[in-house]
């Protein structure tokens, strides 16, 4: 499949297989008409963001949605049906490229049907396992069915270089595109200064962890309340959980306002002395955002066992605001020491001027020439590949390696 023997137009499929993928994909449905200035068929399997993009699903993505163990043998026919409607749809497109979009699980086992099947299609995977935290071996795997991987780490194509792993390039994390949400005016700044502090209680966004943290994260903020006195709390939460949550915090001590609107939540962001937070993508939104944090998380005692035979024996922390930056600046809490006192201790600190909060906001001040922010559109990076790799085909290893040369060299943050 060389660029010259393209008398057709290009044909790409991509596959995502839940909310966030389905984001990413259709931004990226965007960027790949965007560039290839007409001439260009895509097809897919998506959600709402990818229809609105032009791709029509064969089937609702909603199919694949599992919450909580004891529904997967209920759904698993369902799923496994899936996969392989998905890589026989694949096939019978005939695509320059299968692009596949977060969701390992599904997307992966699609991905190997058709390249056993269909050996000829280049297989491009937008965002890496995360082999740099647990199962490190699955990097050296998929050489064999993956033939590029597109980054939103900018660590990853390092991690894979070291663990074996198919070629990866750093295009952007999808947070990029929403910076102006995250930075602070003129006014949120003033606001941040000034007394009684805001400060962020994020528990996580799913009842499970919810339910582990939020008693918890309700007595570190009565403790450090006794230390600096008035404070105002936004808890952020998903709308779901709202009942629940107002109902569980209405005994605080210092009782939180809870916000499930997406402006509230970046307003708060945006205005915000420090926070209180689960471990998870949140910890980089607010590095990203400027705001001193206290990462914690707690899972149970099954959990803990099966990932430690898992994780990733160098990995030194697991909070994703600290794997970017490259340190451990922010304290975070796990397991056992996941409690009240410890977290308000960590707390404390961060609400005035002291070297521990002025440590966290000049590492944040870093990530902007670490990520990248100010370049092309992680989406835009992204089709950009896609389309060189789809019109020059995967089985020349020097057209990915040129790439990775072109990222290395600036062409990509």
């Amino acid at each position: 499949m060389k660029a010259s023997a393209h008398a057709r137009p290009l044909t790409l499929y991509l596959v995502a297989a839940e909310e966030s993928g389905d984001a990413l994909g259709g931004a990226l449905a965007q960027a790949l008409r965007e560039r290839a200035h007409g001439g260009l068929k895509l097809a897919g399997v998506g959600g709402r963001e990818m229809t609105a993009a032009g791709i029509a699903s064969p089937f609702s993505i909603d199919d694949l949605s599992i919450i909580g163990l004891t529904e997967i043998p209920r759904r698993l026919p369902t799923i496994l049906q899936r996969i392989r409607q998905t890589a026989d749809a694949v096939i019978a497109a005939r695509p320059d490229a299968l692009v596949i979009i977060d969701s390992p699980d599904f997307t992966h086992r699609v991905a190997r049907r058709v390249r056993r099947r269909a050996p000829s299609v280049p297989i491009i995977d937008y965002v890496s396992p995360s082999v740099w935290a647990w199962r490190p071996w699955r990097a050296r795997s998929m050489r064999s069915y993956i033939d590029c991987i597109l980054g939103i780490l900018p660590f990853e194509p390092a991690v894979h270089l070291r663990l074996g792993g198919p070629s990866c390039l750093y295009v952007g994390h999808p947070l990029i595109d929403r910076i102006a949400e995250l930075r602070p005016n003129d006014g949120e700044m003033q606001r941040r200064r000034t007394d009684p502090p805001l400060v962020l209680v994020l528990p996580g966004s799913r009842s499970s962890e919810v339910r582990k943290l939020l008693g918890i994260f309700g007595a570190a903020m009565a403790n450090v309340a006794g230390h600096v006195g008035e404070m105002e709390l936004v808890l952020p939460t998903p709308p779901h959980l709202f009942a629940s949550v107002s109902n569980a915090v209405a005994s605080w001590p210092v009782r939180p306002r809870v916000v499930v609107e997406a402006a509230e939540k970046w307003a708060a962001f945006r205005s915000a002395r420090a926070a209180l937070a689960a471990s998870g993508t949140v910890t980089l939104e607010l590095a990203l955002a400027g705001v001193p944090t206290v990462a914690a998380y707690r899972i149970s005692l099954i959990e803990e066992v099966v990932l430690r035979t898992l994780r990733t024996p160098e990995l030194s922390t697991i909070i994703l605001a600290n794997l970017v930056i490259g340190a451990n600046v922010v304290p975070e809490y796990v397991q056992r020491d996941c409690a009240a006192e410890k977290l308000a201790d960590a707390l404390v600190p961060l609400l005035s001027d002291t070297p521990q909060r002025r440590r966290q906001v000049a590492a944040f001040e870093r990530l902007d020439a670490v990520m990248g922010i100010g370049s092309a559109s992680p989406s835009s990076q992204a089709a950009g590949i896609v389309l060189d790799i789809a019109r020059l085909g995967r089985r020349d290893p020097a057209t990915i390696n040129t790439l990775n040369a072109d990222a290395v060299d600036g062409s990509a943050p």
